[in-house]
């Protein structure tokens, strides 16, 4: 094959890199481009006509369905479900951090694979929660009154680490105010029981990832700042970066005033003492 005989542009790059790989390097990418190269040089090889630019549809031609789904922004009209940015082997990715209330004794449940740091995370979060429910307007009598369940979706993959520790807070203070998440906004920091927002790793990975699943703000620990700065003005286009030192400040940014379309009934059940006769 000659270079004039194989165009790939990059929107067809861009599939393939989205669609059939997912990597920190371009291993996969190299074979994949292979595969695409030797399907039109049978064509060539058997005289048969074919088209030397490449577009989308030849690469499913090609390679078959996508491998890979595309993490779009999922819209997050119910209560206690928030975007978090995470670091893996193979790069930054998107996770959806999701918190739900059911009658009970406060009792908390944790799903999805997690390790031991992530739990702590979560049982950090809720202890804070609950040592300023006063300043979220959230009735401190409604944890003894309700169970807590958070889980975080693809359980059959493990997950660890601190950097989910403000999505937390933030889908638990959602669940029980009950109020809207801000749309196409995703956050990643370490939190502490004094909630204190501390800086995490995989910042550049992380922010990749934003911009691929068409997040367009995402809040920081204001030390990351400087591995924003380090980033290719071209990668962080168009996304807004909030920075933060502490979760009242991720709560106030995160969570919009007025409430899902349909909340559950939050009413704190007094006891009922029978009458004395």
């Amino acid at each position: 094959l000659k270079t004039k005989d194989v165009t790939l542009k990059a929107d067809v790059l861009e599939k393939l890199i989205e669609d059939y790989t997912r990597e920190s390097g371009v291993r996969a990418l190299e074979k994949k481009i292979g595969s695409v190269v030797r399907g039109l040089a049978k064509n060539i090889a058997m005289d048969e006509p074919y088209n030397p630019t490449v577009n989308k549809k030849d690469i499913e031609t090609i390679l078959g369905a996508p491998i890979y789904d595309k993490d779009l922004y999922e819209n997050n009209e119910v209560a206690g479900v928030v975007t978090g940015l995470a670091w893996t082997q193979v790069g930054g990715d998107i996770l959806f951090i999701e918190a739900s209330l059911s009658p009970g004794k406060g009792k908390l449940t944790l799903t999805g694979s997690l390790g031991d740091v992530m739990k702590e995370s979560a049982v950090i979060a809720l202890a804070y929660l609950r040592s300023h429910a006063s300043y979220f307007d959230i009735n401190p009598k409604l944890f003894d009154q309700w169970d807590i369940h958070i889980h975080v979706p693809a359980g059959a993959t493990p997950k660890d680490g601190p950097s989910a520790g403000i999505t937390m807070l933030t889908a638990l203070t959602s669940a029980f105010t009950q109020r809207k998440v801000k749309p196409h906004l995703a956050m990643t920091g370490e939190i502490t029981l004094r909630g204190r927002v501390l800086p995490v790793g995989g910042i550049k990975e992380k922010i990749l990832a934003a911009k691929r699943a068409n997040i367009k703000e995402i809040i920081l620990c204001k030390s990351n700042q400087k591995d924003i700065l380090e980033i290719k003005e071209s990668y962080i286009k168009d996304l807004a970066f909030h920075y933060v030192t502490d979760m009242r400040e991720v709560i106030d940014m995160a969570l919009l005033k007025e409430q899902v379309k349909e909340p559950i009934d939050l009413t704190v059940k007094e006891d009922l003492k029978p009458a004395l006769n």
